[in-house]
């Protein structure tokens, strides 16, 4: 059996179209460094699996069957990754340079054993600046955060209901570049060595995993870098593109968001504090312009 220095996992939920994509990708650009594809699959309904097998036979796909969410599913591709290196890369980017390559040798000129994680600047569809990197978030953030969050749920609604404008209340955010060291790497681009710290927590479904994570990586002292080289378009295909915000604050991945948060702070941060953060979300979830799509997740809040 060959040698591979990096296996890349990409975990696919009925993106098809932007999966391919992603994919011709990869075999396009990268050369010079031994690689496998593994993809986890979390039961799509949209030909995702037979286009594989179809077009890319030589991927390693892992069938979930069901909807495991974001970090058991890379878990589950990690358990079978062969790879010296592990690249979790999201299925709606695109590589525009040989980036594993050039993330493996940034990883292999580094001082062994001080790095737990890379990721690199990345660049949204219309090829400007997009999120690439955060910062840990303390309690108190969180908490000032939810609150401005469930005002604005408010505020939004009741101007719609008066048919106001309320373009002005969506802040365009504004990312700029960073080489260096960071809090944590986003989970859209993430390359790691193949070993335990590259485990996520199964009990985040969707969000804030890469962010705990890297949160426990920082407690055993290894750093998180963005690294200078590396190309990588994130098209970012989640969130409504719809003006309606009613939507889009009941939305699941909305939903699944203010779940991990409650998650990361009881886990990480304060147990008080996420008590809080439970009592605030149950407010605005128990409003009725989004009540039919939170009330089956008010268990699962509360069960954190």
């Amino acid at each position: 059996m060959s040698f591979i220095n990096v296996s890349i996992v990409i975990v696919n939920y009925n993106t098809r179209d932007l999966l391919r994509d992603c994919i011709k990708s990869i075999y396009e650009k990268t050369e010079g460094v031994s690689f496998e594809i593994v993809v986890s699959d979390n039961g799509s309904v949209d030909g995702s699996v037979e286009m594989l097998k179809t077009e890319f036979p030589q991927v390693v796909l892992v069938e979930n069957n069901a909807n495991l969410g974001f970090g058991t599913a890379n878990n589950r591709g990690l358990d079978v990754a062969k790879g010296e290196c592990i690249f979790y890369l999201n299925s709606d980017t695109l590589l525009l340079n040989n980036a594993v390559k050039l993330f493996y040798d940034a990883w292999k000129a580094c001082a062994r054993g001080s790095i737990g994680a890379m990721g690199c600047t990345l660049v949204d569809a219309d090829g400007k600046l997009t999120e690439s990197y955060g910062t840990f978030p303390k309690a108190k953030d969180l908490l000032k955060a939810m609150v401005h969050h469930t005002l604005a749920f408010y505020v939004k609604n009741m101007m719609k209901l008066f048919r106001m404008d309320i373009s002005k209340l969506r802040p365009v955010p504004v990312y700029q570049k960073w080489i260096g060291d960071v809090d944590y790497v986003t989970g859209a681009d993430l390359f790691m060595a193949n070993d335990e710290n590259a485990r996520f927590d199964e009990k985040f479904f969707l969000y804030f995993e890469e962010t705990d994570m890297q949160w426990h990586l920082a407690q055993k002292g290894l750093r998180r870098v963005i690294v200078e080289g590396p190309q990588i378009q994130h098209l970012i295909r989640g969130g409504s593109k719809k003006a309606d915000d009613v939507i889009r604050f009941g939305s699941f991945s909305i939903i699944q968001s203010e779940i991990s948060r409650v998650r990361y702070t009881k886990k990480n941060l304060s147990r008080g504090v996420a008590f809080l953060l439970k009592l605030m979300i149950s407010i605005q979830w128990m409003s009725p312009y989004i009540f039919k799509n939170t009330r089956k997740f008010f268990k699962a809040l509360w069960s954190v």
